[in-house]
């Protein structure tokens, strides 16, 4: 079953430890494990912390670079990829896809020519926020929307081809984004809320509205986001948001937001390379083939048909 994650944080760990590689290393991400659950692409986000003394412009351009050279590195098993040919592409070529994505949008120095630097430099989806307010929105401790730039900010990224990414973003930006646009988009890494009560996951509403404008939100193996009684991620706890977020929106909104290397909690299904442990309860749950199919990889694919073309 082929695979696309639309977030984890494998990047920002990789440049904490630089004697740490893509290709095989302790984290939660590699080559190797990505290899063994047959993945189809990887979203590497770009997470900047606001509150470090290391200039966000300089940590995002220090990340990028660090992309480019590992996917060189092992330019046998990966390829960069911008849209969905890119990633049938590399397929086709028997390689796997990586995406660069930011969680953090206020990297820009109020300056949209960066925006549209970052675009040409392979930049594909972007996070408004972490869960800092910025000067584009609030997180979702927050009850606050976009600021004017940051309105400025999600027009130029839909008119040059770039999905936005509500995750972490607080309900009124959802409303905001949902509003001022008209293209899909994501919500990379957030679960259901009526399921778990936690602000980083999304209310009912905001689901049926994402699904009914064709976006997508990632099932994120965090633990607290999966069940608040629960110390440990576990793969039955995913299956109950996946088969309540198929009840109340339908299966096209679902894909999967790991949130690999930026979770902390102890997980049943550790790593990339056990991919296959939700693959299998997902059937057991009786979710057909095609159904798992769009969960794990076809869904998301769409989303990038529509906005990245």
């Amino acid at each position: 079953m082929k695979i696309i994650d639309m977030h984890c944080d494998t990047l920002y760990e990789l440049n904490k430890h630089r004697d740490k590689r893509l290709r095989q290393n302790d984290l939660m991400i590699d080559l190797e494990k990505m290899g063994k659950s047959d993945y189809l692409c990887q979203n590497f986000g770009i997470y900047t912390n606001l509150q470090s003394q290391y200039d966000a412009l300089d940590h995002v351009m220090d990340c990028i670079d660090l992309f480019y050279n590992e996917i060189e590195a092992n330019s046998d098993l990966i390829a960069p990829a911008r849209n969905k040919a890119d990633i049938v592409e590399n397929f086709h070529n028997g390689k796997m896809s990586g995406m660069l994505t930011l969680e953090e949008g206020d990297v820009i120095h109020e300056d949209l020519a960066i925006l549209r630097n970052y675009y040409r430099l392979g930049v594909r989806m972007i996070a408004l926020s972490h869960n800092l307010e910025n000067n584009l929105t609030s997180p979702h401790t927050t009850h606050k929307g976009l600021s004017e730039f940051g309105r400025a900010y999600v027009q130029e990224m839909e008119r040059i081809g770039m999905i936005i990414d509500v995750s972490h973003m607080s309900d009124e930006c959802f409303y905001d984004v949902l509003e001022m646009t008209t293209k899909p988009f994501v919500a990379s890494h957030s679960n259901a809320r009526t399921i778990t009560n936690n602000s980083r996951n999304m209310s009912d509403d905001m689901i049926v509205k994402l699904a009914e404008r064709g976006g997508v939100m990632g099932i994120n193996f965090y633990a607290p986001f999966l069940n608040s009684r629960a110390s440990t991620s576990r793969v039955q706890d995913m299956v109950k948001h996946i088969l309540y977020i198929k009840d109340l929106a339908g299966i096209d909104c679902i894909g999967l937001g790991t949130d690999f290397d930026g979770i902390d909690c102890k997980l049943e299904l550790k790593h990339a390379g056990e991919m296959k442990k939700l693959e299998s309860a997902l059937r057991k749950a009786g979710l057909t083939e095609k159904e798992v199919e769009k969960i794990f990889y076809k869904n998301v694919l769409r989303v990038y048909e529509k906005v990245l073309g």
